[in-house]
């Protein structure tokens, strides 16, 4: 998994390009999670449009992202899943729980 920040406005975008499933991607979602909570992030929005794929590891990382952050004080927001992501959320009812925008602007516009 490639993961891209970007800085917009008092938001920190993370841009997740490949599978969220065991393994390496979820330990490196993690742990750039931890990075930045550590270095002061409070906002961070994750861009799920590249993720083709997500097993029940990846639906874990991404929970723990948000526990995370909720923890930190910080906001957590999600957007552009595709409809396979899309679905797997909707199936463990983490879309009652999570922030998820459709699209990238909608997403930062409740930071």
């Amino acid at each position: 998994m490639v993961i891209t920040e970007r800085k917009i406005g008092n938001a920190t975008v993370l841009d997740l390009e490949g599978p969220l499933k065991l393994g390496a991607p979820v330990v490196s979602l993690r742990d750039r999670v931890q990075v930045l909570l550590g270095a002061g992030a409070k906002n961070l929005a994750f861009n799920l449009s590249g993720i083709p794929d997500v097993d029940s590891s990846g639906i874990g990382a991404l929970l723990h992202a948000y526990t995370l952050i909720q923890e930190a004080g910080g906001k957590c927001k999600f957007f552009a899943a595709p409809k396979r992501v899309l679905q797997v959320l909707k199936m463990v009812r983490l879309d009652k729980v999570f922030d998820l925008s459709e699209d990238e602007a909608s997403s930062l516009a409740g930071f």
